[in-house]
C-alpha cells in the first residue's frame, strides 16, 4: 500500500471515530513542536518555520492563522517529507519519522500597515519566537513597550497580543547647549515634529505636532532633565510611558490624538545636578558622622 492511499484510509478512519458534536476536526495527536519561529521583513512579508519531534505516528501540526502558502516539510537534511493538509491550510499531518521534521511556509495578509505603523493581531497557542525588521528597535506588545537593544526578536509564550511596530519614522535630533555642556534630544514619530525648545526655568522640553500619531518617542538625557515628568498636549496633562531608564537617558513615550503642542515637564534640570549631587553626598556623609565617632572610622 502506497504511503497516499494509507493517508486517506488513516484521515477516512480518524473522522468515524470524532463525535460530530464538536465543531472543530482533528486528526490524530497534536504533534510536539520544539520551535516555532515568524519572521517579518521590512515590507511585511512573513516566513514561519516549525520544527516538530520525531514521531512513530502521524500528528498534526496546526498552522498560524492567515493566507497560507508555499508549504514545504523537509527533515533535518533539507529532504523533501511528504505530507497531507487538513482543511483550508489551517493544519498539516505530519508522517512518521524517526527525526525532527521541519515545516516552512509563507504567511499573507496578517500585518497591517496605518501611517508607518505595522500591527498584528497575533494569536496562536503555542510558544513563539519572533523576528523583527532590521530597522526596528522599539515595538508594543499589547500597547506595552519592548526595546530590543541588540536582540532581534522575543519570545511570546502561550501567545495571544496585539503587536505593533513602527518603520520609517522621523528621527529627530535637537541638540541642547548649556553654558560648557550639549545634549541630543531624540525625539520619533510619524509625522515630524516642529519648533523644539529647552527651557531651563520651567524645567521644561516643548514641541509641536502634526496630526495624529500613534506613538511619540522622546529620548531625554537624564543630565538634561530628570524624571519624573508630566506631560501636557497644548493645556491637558496627558497619559505618558516611560520605557527604559538605562542610567544616562530616559525613553518617554506618548500616544497624541491630535496636533498640538507637547511639553514635557521634569523635575530637576542642568544645571541642578551639578549642585545637587554634592548636596546629597553631603548630607548622606552627616547622617553617618555619628556612626564613623563610634567605630573611630573618622
Amino acid at each position: 500500500m502506497n504511503s497516499k492511499i494509507f493517508v486517506i484510509l488513516l484521515l477516512i478512519s480518524l473522522v468515524s471515530v470524532i463525535p460530530t458534536a464538536y465543531a472543530q476536526v482533528t486528526f490524530g495527536d497534536k504533534a510536539n513542536q520544539k520551535l516555532v519561529e515568524v519572521r517579518i521583513d521590512s515590507k511585511g512579508n512573513v516566513d514561519v518555520m516549525h520544527i516538530i519531534d520525531g514521531t512513530n505516528m502521524p500528528k498534526q501540526v496546526d498552522l498560524i492563522p492567515g493566507t497560507v502558502s508555499n508549504i514545504l516539510v523537509t527533515d533535518e537534511q533539507s529532504n523533501e517529507k511528504e505530507f497531507s493538509v487538513i482543511g483550508d491550510n489551517t493544519a498539516i499531518l505530519i508522517m512518521p519519522s524517526s527525526e525532527d521534521s521541519v515545516l516552512q511556509y509563507k504567511l499573507d495578509n496578517v500585518i497591517l500597515e496605518r501611517d508607518s505603523i505595522w500591527s498584528w493581531d497575533f494569536l496562536y497557542l503555542e510558544s513563539t519566537t519572533f523576528i523583527l525588521p532590521e530597522e526596528v528597535d522599539l515595538f508594543f506588545v499589547n500597547g506595552r513597550p519592548v526595546f530590543l537593544d541588540d536582540n532581534r526578536g522575543i519570545a511570546c509564550h502561550g501567545c495571544q497580543m496585539l503587536l505593533e511596530y513602527p518603520i520609517n519614522e522621523s528621527r529627530n535630533f535637537e541638540e541642547v547647549k548649556w553654558e560648557e555642556k550639549e545634549f541630543m534630544v531624540e525625539i520619533r514619530n510619524q509625522k515630524g515634529v516642529d519648533k523644539f525648545i529647552f527651557d531651563q526655568p520651567s524645567k521644561s522640553i516643548t514641541f509641536e505636532i502634526i496630526g495624529e500619531n500613534r506613538f511619540v518617542t522622546t529620548i531625554i538625557p537624564l543630565e538634561l532633565l530628570w524624571e519624573p515628568y508630566t506631560v501636557f498636549l497644548d493645556d491637558e496633562e496627558i497619559p505618558s510611558r516611560q520605557h527604559i531608564n538605562n542610567g544616562t537617558h530616559v525613553w518617554l513615550i506618548i500616544n497624541p490624538e491630535t496636533s498640538g503642542q507637547v511639553s514635557i515637564i521634569g523635575t530637576t534640570v542642568v544645571p541642578e545636578f551639578s549642585i545637587m549631587a554634592p548636596l546629597i553626598v553631603g548630607f548622606f556623609v552627616i547622617l553617618a558622622l555619628p556612626f564613623m565617632k563610634k567605630f573611630n572610622l573618622r
